[in-house]
């Protein structure tokens, strides 16, 4: 089946799929829209049941990267690169080199970052081959740039609290119960700082030994991983891989807030309304979970230093306000809102 027939395909600009026979990569890059600047997203390196869901993945990704930077204000487009992982081989400093320049040969329209199972190390790598690489560790305390996990998890953080006074009508999280699905890089910086601000937590992960450990850690409780979503909480927190909103998950949902960082949480565009009729404040993803592109596209632009990120992150619970401001006037769901406004951004509006 071509690109273009999938469900999830965008009037994408490009689809490249990349092989390199002797490193064993197998990857592929979707490019949604330069409309804005160049089209930056992360590499996930992920085992893929089939290549048809790796596609599907690249599609959803790099489109909800378009709506991400232009929301956060960044003038750069939406991209996101799947790399394909082979268990039998792993993760090799050949295969990133050959990824890197995969990226080197689209000329700048991608820029690639950390994703799911990708760290600052391995960007090195890719940096060896390209420059069109953000997400190095960074050379100085003050500078963007870095492994983008903790600036997501601020955004959330941030975010989740602006849910809590918009759903809630509370301005503290003592006591707040919230349920967060992962327990990576953004879900475990989240927990923290919401642990810090007396919320109860529950905490759930496909790695059952690592919740445990940061429940032990926060004082709060693990719970396995397929029954988190389940859980009766003030907030629930998707903070691990994407369309796990379904008709049946959002039918079992006990809270009134959805809020958490990870990407295209709603698997249909119907699934919005469907949370919308059951009275449950939604925080679109790319909106809330903005942090991280916000610091490595600003390392990559050259455009501030780690306090102009921080000044960035404090403005998404503005926009979330925005949305659901908008969303009560026109009496429709928060997302909808959102990619409203999104695709004005990006000319498809």
């Amino acid at each position: 089946m071509a690109p273009w027939d999938y469900p999830d395909f965008d009037d994408h600009e490009g689809v490249h799929f990349f092989r390199d026979a002797a490193s064993g990569l197998s990857a592929i890059i979707a490019i949604h829209s330069t409309k804005l600047g160049p089209a930056a997203g992360g590499c996930r390196y992920w085992t893929y049941a089939q290549s048809g869901e790796a596609i599907t993945d690249a599609l959803r990704l790099s489109r909800g990267m378009s709506y991400k930077n232009a929301m956060a204000g960044l003038p750069m487009g939406g991209g996101k690169a799947v790399i394909l992982a082979d268990p039998r081989r792993g993760k090799t400093p050949e295969l990133l080199a050959a990824f890197g320049r995969a990226v080197d040969s689209l000329g700048g329209r991608y820029v690639t970052a950390e994703d799911v199972g990708i760290s600052d190390a391995d960007m090195v790598e890719m940096a060896k081959q390209t420059r069109h690489v953000s997400g190095l560790p960074v050379a100085g305390k003050g500078d963007a740039g870095g492994d983008p996990g903790p600036f997501t998890a601020q955004g959330v953080y941030l975010g989740v609290k602006a849910a809590v006074r918009h759903g809630l009508k509370r301005d503290d999280m003592a006591g707040v119960h919230v349920a967060i699905q992962g327990v990576g890089s953004v879900g475990g910086g989240l927990a923290r700082l919401l642990a810090r601000d007396g919320a109860r937590l529950t905490l759930a992960d496909v790695d059952s030994d690592r919740a445990q450990a940061l429940a032990i850690e926060l004082g709060g409780e693990a719970v396995p991983a397929d029954s988190i979503l389940a859980i009766a909480a003030d907030v629930v927190s998707p903070c691990a891989l994407g369309a796990i909103l379904t008709a049946e998950t959002i039918a079992a949902l006990r809270t009134p807030i959805v809020a958490g960082g990870a990407n295209n949480q709603l698997s249909t565009p119907e699934d919005g309304w469907r949370l919308y009729a059951r009275g449950i404040v939604y925080a679109p993803d790319y909106v809330i979970n903005a942090g991280g592109i916000i610091n490595v596209g600003l390392e990559y632009l050259g455009h501030g230093d780690r306090a102009e990120v921080e000044k960035r992150i404090a403005e998404i619970p503005g926009r979330l306000d925005q949305i659901w401001a908008e969303s009560a006037a026109s009496a429709e769901p928060s997302s909808i809102v959102a990619d409203r406004m999104a695709q004005r951004l990006i000319g498809r509006g």
